[in-house]
């Protein structure tokens, strides 16, 4: 029993000599921790946040108007029917060339070709008429009036028979100019409605390309003006052009004008409904510039972070800029700041207007250097 509480009483006497450490050490380990927060290298310092910085230098623009467009085939056609009739005849194949006029496909022409069977009867029945009447005319048996009248209807029989040979026609669709077919699901016996198509009919000798051009460009632009394009069929390719045409209008919306360019398409590399991304060069020049993560956008309004000598350091001033061309991960800035002037390179969301800043790697020689 003796024993049993001797333990006990040791295990209370250890116990609070546990505690009395603990209290010890946290009462000494805050002293630390509020001696190291006074101290010069603590959050006291005042240096502020560390920044990478960027100086403003001078660069190359290549002056360059970009935009978009569709390539179109110089000429294309959907070949369609003007009337609702069986197929019996396709006279080409898919992706062949042909001729202006060449004959594509023929239609059911039964009653058609009845037609112009019964006109050129009727032809020959009023051509052996007027030939008798005419000549008993001319030998005083018949009155003139009558081989008039034969002449008459001799004509009319001719003008019957045009007419038939034009409906017959109507039953063969040819290429209204020379081009490449496209794909087609037509066969002999298909029932072709007025408007379904086909096929697709292209020349794509040149090819065009309609895109907008800015109002601002007009008056540096014109017919011939010599362009490059490209598209991503052919990565690294580019397909030299020139502009053919300068449209009378400027669209009031867009504030734009739409200009047609025109490629030599010699070997049929460009198809008509690509997406092609159009240049315009109008030289180089040089200007001051900023990589694009010093650039801070708000709106329409621009600006960037401009380091000033300050009391301990540097401070980061916001400064408005006016912002031109961008290229290639670089700013030009027209005006704002100018060359060899530092700016804060990173974080600029990080920034406060005015704050001190320190720059990453400089440590205290940029502060002396700063005084």
């Amino acid at each position: 029993m003796i024993k049993r509480h001797f333990f006990i009483v040791g295990a209370a006497v250890l116990l609070g000599l546990m505690v009395l450490a603990a209290v010890l050490r946290i009462t000494l380990g805050g002293g630390d921790e509020k001696g190291g927060m006074g101290g010069p290298g603590g959050r006291g310092g005042g240096r502020g946040q560390q920044v990478a910085t960027v100086t403003v230098q001078p660069r190359e623009f290549s002056d360059t108007i970009q935009v978009l467009g569709v390539a179109r085939g110089r000429r294309s056609v959907n070949v369609t029917s003007q009337t609702t009739e069986l197929i019996t005849r396709v006279l080409f194949a898919d992706g062949q060339r042909v001729s202006a006029g060449q004959a594509l496909v023929e239609l059911q022409a039964r009653e058609e070709d009845a037609g112009v069977i019964e006109a050129r009867a009727r032809v020959a029945q009023a051509q052996r008429e007027y030939e008798r009447y005419a000549a008993l005319a001319e030998r005083g048996v018949a009155p003139r009036v009558t081989a008039e009248s034969a002449e008459t209807a001799l004509a009319t029989a001719r003008a019957s028979l045009a007419a038939a040979e034009a409906r017959q026609g109507d039953r063969v669709i040819r290429a209204p100019f020379a081009g490449v077919m496209g794909l087609t699901t037509v066969t002999p016996g298909t029932l072709i409605n007025p408007g379904a198509v086909i096929a697709t009919l292209d020349d794509t000798g040149v090819v065009r390309v309609d895109f907008p051009v800015p109002e601002r460009y007009l008056g540096q632009l014109r017919s011939g003006t010599p362009l490059t394009a490209s598209t991503d069929a052919y990565p690294g390719d580019r397909f030299e052009g020139r502009i053919a045409l300068i449209d009378t209008r400027v669209n009031e919306q867009t504030r734009a004008a739409t200009a047609r360019a025109e490629f030599p398409n010699p070997g049929g590399r460009l198809r008509p409904g690509m997406l092609v991304r159009v240049a315009v060069q109008r030289g180089e020049r040089t200007a001051v510039a900023a990589p694009e993560a010093a650039v801070q956008y708000e709106g329409q309004r621009a600006f960037v972070y401009r380091l000033a000598p300050g009391e301990n350091g540097f401070t980061a001033q916001r400064v408005e800029i006016e912002t031109g061309a961008v290229e290639n991960g670089f700013v030009e800035i027209l005006s704002g700041v100018e060359a060899g002037e530092r700016l804060v390179g990173t974080g600029l969301n990080r920034i406060q207007p005015n704050a001190p800043v320190s720059i990453a790697g400089e440590g205290g020689q940029a502060r002396k250097q700063a005084r």
